[in-house]
């Protein structure tokens, strides 16, 4: 049965307690208070809603995630990078990556990140929890992506493009940037063809809740200036 959350109490049930169909729905309810966020990454899940429905609480099995040293550039990819078309930087403009990740597809209906979820996220960035990667080009916002970061772990939450290989090139800069931090895993939540091109794979949801024990409260040296 689901587990409905009240405003007033931050836990989620054990993630075993996640249904099967849909995989991984392990709560409804709550709000998206700086605080509800945090617990849940730590806990192993994250929220996932359309506008209109209840918020809901996601913890898959098995769950896609990225270890650094295990992230495939392809040669294309490497001579994009080498000719430096894009200009990639860190935290400079959160605001405008989250809200270019909102923005219409084409290949889906709606959103999921709502004004109250950009305004959420926004809040934690400002709080040191979320960061964003910027990808210009000629000065223009062009791709990128943003997520949390918590001890040597990264939560990876939404990327856009608007040329092309612009998230790509992001997503590499990005994980290059945490292995040298000493991050261990990158979370990707759910599966795509764009992620496993990078090397992205899936991981037993026991086998990451193992590293949300080990590696949460173990500090990183990462700057995101």
């Amino acid at each position: 049965m689901l587990t409905w959350l009240s405003r007033n109490n931050l836990d989620f049930p054990p993630l075993e307690k996640a249904l099967h169909e849909p995989n991984g729905l392990l709560a409804a309810g709550g709000d998206l208070s700086a605080e509800r966020l945090v617990q849940a990454y730590r806990h192993g899940c994250f929220p996932w809603y359309q506008d209109g429905q209840p918020i809901l609480w996601w913890s898959p099995d098995p769950r896609t995630v990225l270890f650094p040293d295990e992230l495939h550039v392809s040669r294309s990819l490497r001579k994009v990078i080498r000719q430096g078309r894009y200009q990639v930087s860190f935290d400079q403009d959160f605001a405008s990556v989250i809200s270019a990740c909102a923005a219409p597809r084409d290949y889906a209906d709606g959103t999921w990140i709502t004004d109250p979820m950009q305004a959420a996220y926004l809040t934690l960035h400002q709080q040191g929890f979320a960061h964003s990667v910027e990808v210009r080009e000629n000065g223009e916002l062009v791709g990128g992506l943003y997520g949390l970061a918590m001890g040597r772990l990264f939560f990876g939450e939404s990327m856009f493009s608007r040329a092309d290989n612009a998230s790509k090139v992001g997503f590499v800069h990005l994980v290059e940037h945490l292995k040298a931090a000493g991050f261990v895993l990158i979370d990707c939540q759910m599966p795509t063809n764009h992620l496993h091109s990078l090397g992205a794979r899936a991981i037993a949801r026991s086998t990451f809740a193992e590293y949300l024990r080990n590696y949460l409260d173990q500090p990183a040296n990462v700057s995101w200036a």
